[in-house]
């Protein structure tokens, strides 16, 4: 009999256990995990290169080794040798990289696929959204114009820039009180170093930036308007940055990928607990965020400066006669990574402290206590980020162990600490985050959810990209499903086009497709099977009960794809959880129910609020009180970026939020137990009850209700 290895496939999430000496490549085919090549298996293309991980991963219940894969060839040998600075400009190690198509599994063992193998990209679904902003960042820049020192007056360079400085912002900003003078100036010491050739280069006239009015961080030589500044959310899934101007508040460019350190766990919970089991665990997971907000940066100055030079093309092919003034123009405006003068991050308590290679045990043993709850304000030399070394890395305050810096942010794009009504702000991702209140009284707390609603936990669950399934309906009379795919337009019943498209599952299809195995009777309230019902696509699989949402000539994995009785025992868990944390906050608030729900992040703008609601995940509410705001963690980083007002008005409100930690509630057993249940054991949602007409009262809710 072949021997079986475990593999698991990041940051895709995929896992499944493999024949020995099958090729890792392949494996990864058969698990729904495309990795580039176009070399026919030859080993020369190099686009299947993979990244083997080593150590005692527990949540998977493994121990992922090198040695676990067929030892490297000649082939690879070769290829690596030719190529010296690749592993070098990478930062990965000898023995780590492989090509998957000459690797061959001998062990369990935890591949990562980087960004450049993936054959089908994710969908960062965290795209920024339109904002009234009122622009008042922290940089400002004015010319200075100087006298050049001589023998009379051999005034040193920074006193003589200070005093320059002084007469130039009064003149800017006339009429404003309280102007620094220029002896209460500071310079930053990476800029002071070049001070003196700059000014002398530039011939005494410069544009000077100024960080909140008190400190040069940059020295230009002649006249420049605009300042860059980039707002990222750093999520436990996905990191979104953008770039904008300082000036008018523009994104100039916005760019996403998977959190590198997905790897090493795909929940804060294993994250924290890989820095504890392993020595170089907290330098590994703060140089890979480190290493991708510098790839991110770099990408984002790239594609500004294309969209700028298109620009002037443009225009300049309009007006023959502009053409080389226009280019030249274009040319002049081309933002290099030192023109990136702040960034504002935020990320919850985990991320927060992995950014800042703070040690987050603590966060994981009670009583949960963060190394800071402030805002931090670093230089970005100090963090390795390859902008302007004097510019100011700006992030929000944390409020609890595991609300952290994102949550302050949704706060400064939501603004419930104005509002009269009271708000249920959640946002869904990993690791979910929950405020409710108004103006008089805020609270908050989380919970884990992510895994199992992002596709991990699922049998045939992923992460969001081409070829998962993103809608699903079921009719109720014939059984019979239809689902939407990331990448093709339409229904699957509309057309041809789907045959061999779709892989998988992702997040949002996932609630869908539960909540329609509930509506349709396909389920019942207790999320069991009944098994009875007449229909071929509900039969018994190889780990129980399943129905069969695609059958396998509609896929690219030649296999049936179907939702199992273990994938709805994970949904279950995963929405009571959240559910009990709402319920919780309302409790402690007075309250039956919100006012008004606001579902923000990535994964929570593309759920169906009535299917949500159905199962539910979220309590019950007028439907059309529920909202979805999109990414609103990088929205308030970007609000926060724009206006210093802003971080001040969060650090006071963070602090005043009231802080509370589900485990400590005494009836959160029996509360989750009664979640369970579709949509709870004893709640009524009247406001989705025409959904479910027949619906019986479970004899079983006696027992936990009190």
């Amino acid at each position: 009999m072949t021997n079986k290895h475990n593999i698991i496939l990041q940051p895709s999430g995929r896992r499944g256990q493999v024949e020995e000496d099958k090729s890792v490549r392949f494996a990864a085919r058969d698990l729904g995990v495309d990795i580039e090549s176009i070399c026919a298996e030859n080993g020369t293309c190099g686009k299947c290169i993979i990244l083997v991980e080593e150590g005692r991963f527990e949540k998977y219940n493994i121990d992922s080794k090198r040695e676990n894969l067929t030892p490297v060839t000649a082939v690879e040998a070769d290829y690596f040798k030719r190529r010296p600075n690749l592993l070098k400009s990478k930062g990965w190690e000898v023995g780590q990289v492989r090509l998957s198509c000459q690797c061959r599994v001998r062990g369990d063992v935890l591949i990562n696929v980087p960004e450049e193998s993936r054959g089908n990209k994710q969908i960062v679904r965290k795209s920024a959204t339109q904002r009234e902003i009122e622009i008042k960042p922290s940089i400002r820049k004015y010319l200075v114009m100087m006298t050049p020192p001589n023998l009379e007056r051999p005034i040193a360079d920074w006193e003589r820039l200070a005093k320059g400085l002084e007469t130039s912002m009064g003149l800017v900003r006339a009429g404003e009180e309280n102007l620094p003078r220029w002896s209460d100036f500071t310079i930053d010491y990476a800029c002071l170093r070049t001070l003196s050739s700059t000014v002398r280069e530039a011939k005494w006239e410069v544009t000077v930036s100024v960080w909140q009015d008190k400190e040069v961080v940059q020295v230009q030589p002649g006249y420049h308007e605009d300042s860059y500044g980039a707002a990222v959310d750093i999520g436990s899934t996905t990191v979104a940055l953008y770039l904008c101007n300082l000036r008018t508040g523009e994104i100039l460019a916005a760019e996403s990928e998977m959190n590198p350190q997905i790897v090493y766990g795909e929940d804060v919970m294993s994250r924290i607990q890989y820095t504890i089991e392993n020595p170089d665990g907290l330098e590994k997971l703060h140089k890979a965020i480190i290493g991708t907000l510098n790839k991110l940066l770099k990408q984002a100055v790239k594609a500004a400066n294309k969209r700028v030079s298109e620009s002037g093309e443009s225009a300049s092919q309009e007006v023959d006669e502009l053409t080389s003034e226009r280019v030249n123009e274009s040319a002049s405006q081309q933002i290099k990574m030192e023109d990136v003068l702040e960034m504002v991050l935020v990320g919850n308590s985990t991320m927060h402290h992995l950014l800042l290679n703070l040690y987050p045990k603590d966060l994981g043993l009670a009583p949960f206590v963060p190394t800071i709850h402030k805002s931090v304000d670093v230089k970005a030399r100090e963090l390795g980020l390859h902008i302007n070394p004097s510019a100011n890395i700006h992030v929000l305050p944390t409020i609890a162990s595991f609300v952290g810096a994102d949550t302050s942010a949704m706060l400064v794009a939501e603004e419930p600490h104005k509002q009269d009504e009271n708000w249920l702000l959640i946002d869904i991702g990993t690791n979910a985050e929950l405020v409710l209140g108004n103006r008089h009284r805020l609270l908050c707390t989380s919970t884990p959810t992510g895994p199992a609603l992002e596709g991990a936990h699922v049998e045939y669950g992923m992460r969001a990209a081409p070829g998962a399934m993103e809608r699903i309906e079921i009719d109720e009379k014939t059984l019979e499903p239809r689902y939407k795919v990331i990448g093709v337009e339409g229904w699957h019943n509309d057309h041809e086009r789907f045959r061999g498209h779709v892989k998988g599952i992702c997040g949002s299809a996932i609630i869908d497709g539960v909540a329609e195995l509930f509506r349709a009777g396909i389920v019942d309230s207790r999320g069991k099977f009944k098994t009875k019902l007449e229909s071929n696509r509900l039969r018994q699989g190889p780990n129980g009960w399943e129905y069969v949402i695609a059958w396998a000539d509609e896929t690219s994995i030649g296999r049936d794809i179907p939702m199992t009785q273990q994938d709805v025992r994970q949904i279950q868990l995963a929405k009571a959880a959240l559910f009990v944390a709402a319920r919780t906050l309302l409790k402690r608030a007075n309250l039956q129910s919100p006012d008004k729900i606001i579902l923000a992040g990535g994964f929570g703008s593309y759920i169906d609020k009535e299917k949500a609601m159905l199962i539910g995940m979220i309590p019950d509410c007028e439907l059309d009180k529920v909202y979805a705001v999109g990414n609103a963690a990088g929205d308030g980083a970007r609000i926060a970026l724009l206006n210093l007002e802003k971080r001040n008005e969060i650090d006071s409100v963070a602090r005043k939020v009231e802080r509370f930690e589900l485990p400590t509630d005494p009836e959160f057993q029996n509360q989750f137990m009664l979640a369970t249940s579709f949509p709870h054991m004893s709640e009524a949602f009247e406001h989705i009850a025409h959904l479910i007409p027949n619906r019986e009262k479970d004899p079983m809710a006696k027992k936990f209700v009190k």
